[in-house]
């Protein structure tokens, strides 16, 4: 394809993490480990929300999502990057590198969304507790959740476009282990104002706005938490929170120092550390945090299992 005279490839090569046989088996053996983990972890509190009605709450209801994000979000990159730690030439299409990016930028600013909305439900649990069932009604958790998918759709398509339309001028070698934005973008052999300009709406839309409202909402949460004397309150009203604190602090700490610095000071190992993270580390340690520090959890998969006992006997 050619357009004054500028190409573009049919397929990409990646480089991959390391180009050692030894070093790529084990790599194969530990990313499969977690990817079933995270499929494991993810299906399981996805079964308990369903199966459970003592979990048919807002705060269960997102976090459904969250986990469904996760799965679809590690299985859009991770099976790819095991079949390529087996095979010699690491290519992929350039329409398969499109959905890949597509599909990955949508589930990544989701999940920052939800996020965002799961700290609103904290905020109206803890400041609010009276009202908790007016508020976070069934039609809002709904509403929530679809501007959640909805927006991340959008951004990913408007980001997909800018970025796959760029020319590379024969160039095909990503640096990466995935098909990511800003290695697409190295790869341009012309002006990338504009994706630049794009990188950094959508860096706001998906990342900075959502957590400023986490921000706020945790301010709010934090006064309200000390405004309460006994030691026991304050300790309850906390550990209602603890959770997607812990998980809101992984997902845009990491997020905000990568896509909002200069991109000067950008490197491609940082980038295949950042990807790693959101695609193989986090969506297998989310479940984790929320049922090894959550009593509901804990309570309703010991319910699962007695209920599956009994019905064997």
């Amino acid at each position: 394809m050619k357009k004054d005279n500028a190409t573009w490839v049919s397929e990409f090569i990646l480089m991959g993490l390391s180009s050692d046989k030894h070093i790529q088996a084990g790599l194969f053996v530990l990313f499969g480990v977690t990817y079933l983990l995270t499929l494991l972890g993810n299906g399981l509190i996805v079964l308990l929300i369903a199966l459970d009605p003592r979990l048919h709450l807002p705060m269960y209801f997102f976090l459904c999502h969250l986990s469904v994000v996760d799965i679809c979000y590690t299985s859009s990159g991770v099976p790819q990057m095991l079949a390529h730690f087996l095979m010699e030439k690491k290519t992929i299409s350039f329409a398969l590198c499109g959905t890949q990016l597509f599909f990955a930028l949508t589930l990544g600013g989701t999940e920052f969304l939800l996020l965002a909305a799961m700290a609103y439900d904290r905020y109206v649990a803890v400041c609010d507790p009276l009202r908790y069932t007016v508020v976070m009604s069934p039609r809002l958790c709904m509403g929530l959740a679809g501007v959640s998918w909805f927006v991340g759709l959008v951004n990913s398509a408007v980001e997909t476009a800018v970025t796959m339309y760029l020319p590379t001028c024969g160039h095909n070698v990503l640096n990466h282990v995935a098909c990511e934005t800003l290695a697409l973008v190295r790869l341009a052999c012309v002006d990338i104002t504009l994706n630049q300009v794009v990188i950094l709406a959508s860096s706001v839309v998906v990342l900075l706005v959502p957590c400023c409202l986490v921000s706020l909402s945790y301010a709010h949460i934090v006064a309200a938490i000390m405004k309460i004397h006994s030691t026991q309150g304050r300790r309850k009203a906390f550990e209602t929170c603890a959770s997607h604190l812990t998980v809101v602090s992984m997902s845009y700490g990491m997020a905000l120092f990568t896509y909002m610095q200069p991109r000067s000071t950008a490197s491609a190992e940082q980038d295949k550390v950042v990807v790693l993270f959101y695609a193989v580390v986090t969506p297998m340690l989310n479940p984790l945090i929320y049922s090894l520090r959550n009593k509901d959890v804990k309570a309703a998969f010991s319910r699962v299992l007695m209920k599956n006992f009994e019905s064997k006997n």
